[in-house]
């Protein structure tokens, strides 16, 4: 099995103080070479916190947003485990929809259902978005959206493993769902 894991992130309410901590470096530690992607405005976050510092502590390979242009060598190897966490509702529903509108969506977008490949989604939505006080305890992932149950059904349907990641609850448990090194 390969030991390089896609690790790609969108923006989300604690991206800038938890992906570091609580994703990459534990992942890393587990043993995983880490190909770090960034949705444009999780890069922009990062950027302005100097957390991608961070990130490239983690790996020796550059943390990219953007797509390479015609002739440039590939930054990355090819994973063949991806974890995309955070995922925000709007990426989420744009993986499912396979609206491809930045490199991160593009990356995963472009193995989504391919035999042999591991994608782990952690996706954070708003409380607001669950339909009762108590479901929010549970982790319930039924939503107000009448679409959002259907976006993560077209992605569990394609081999995806989902998981909601809470504020009150460390994100590092989601790297349990991924296969061992």
């Amino acid at each position: 099995m390969s030991r390089v894991l896609g690790l790609v992130a969108s923006s989300c309410g604690g991206l800038d103080t938890r992906f570091a901590a609580q994703l990459a470096k534990p992942a890393a530690d587990r043993g995983w070479e880490l190909a770090i992607t960034l949705t444009p405005t999780a890069a922009r976050w990062l950027e302005k916190t100097g957390g991608i510092g961070d990130l490239e502590a983690c790996t020796g390979l550059p943390v990219r947003s953007t797509s390479r242009l015609p002739g440039e060598p590939r930054p990355h190897p090819d994973p063949s485990v991806f974890l995309f966490a955070p995922a925000s509702a709007n990426s989420v529903a744009k993986l499912a929809l396979g609206i491809a509108d930045n490199q991160a969506l593009t990356l995963l977008g472009d193995v989504l259902g391919t035999p042999g490949i591991t994608i782990v989604l952690g996706y954070q939505i708003q409380d607001t978005r669950v339909h009762h006080p108590a479901w929010r305890r549970h982790l319930d992932t039924r939503v107000h959206h009448p679409a959002w149950r259907r976006h993560l059904d077209t992605l569990e349907s394609a081999g995806v493993t989902t998981t909601r990641l809470t504020p009150d609850t460390s994100w590092t448990s989601v790297l349990d769902l991924l296969p061992a090194v």
